[in-house]
Order: C-alpha cells, then structure tokens, then sequence
C-alpha cells in the first residue's frame, strides 16, 4: 500500500487545516488507516484512526477539535483539525494496516509538517 500525505503548513492559533492522505488501493481492503504525528526527539503518537467497519478512535489531546473521515470514491482519508495549539506542531504522518495473507502488515506515508505559530 502506497501513501500520499498532504496539507500541511504553517496556521495560526486556533486555527484550522485539512490534511489528506490518499492510499493506492480501495480502503475497504485496509484495516486501519489514520494518523500519527512526531516531534523531534519523541515517540511518533496516534492521533486518529478509521477502520473499514466504520470505527474510529482519537487520542486524548484532540478533545473534540480534529475529525477524521474518509472518501471510499477516492481512496482518501482526510484530517480535519480545528482549533489547533502551538502543541500540535509536529510532522504527521499516515498509516494503514491491513490484513493480507494471514499476517498484519503496515504502511507509513511520508510525513507533512504542521507549523501553529503566531
């Protein structure tokens, strides 16, 4: 499975970006796909997840400001990230897990910055 993660950038506090990551196969053939992010000199985190039975999870810090969706049509999942913090700065990165031939497999994309500063 191939990743392209997208729309990053530098927003203000308590802002607001759209992050995509479109997948090279249909995402009803992947398990698990969302979000991670890393800071420098940190552990690479879970930030949201979508599964294809029609899950998700977040982590703790996002309180009800990123919501993650999906569009089947276009084998793309999307982060929605709304009043963003100075904290949320870190690259983010998209991973799908799927389950192939009797094992789980995983799939990072490359990452895409996300800059909150004043």
């Amino acid at each position: 499975v191939q990743l392209q993660a997208y729309g990053g950038g530098l927003v203000q506090p308590g802002g607001s970006l759209r992050l995509s990551c479109a997948a090279s196969e249909r995402l009803g053939t992947i398990a698990i796909i969302g979000w991670h992010r890393q800071v420098p000199g940190k552990q690479r985190e879970l930030v949201a997840v979508s599964t294809n039975v029609g899950g998700t999870n977040y982590a703790g810090f996002v309180e009800g400001r990123f919501i993650i969706s999906r569009d089947n049509a276009k084998n793309t999942v999307y982060l929605q990230m709304n009043n963003l913090k100075p904290e949320d700065t870190a690259t983010y990165y998209c991973k799908a897990v799927v389950y192939r031939d009797a094992e789980w497999s995983s799939y990072w994309g490359q990452g895409t910055q996300v800059t909150v500063s004043s």
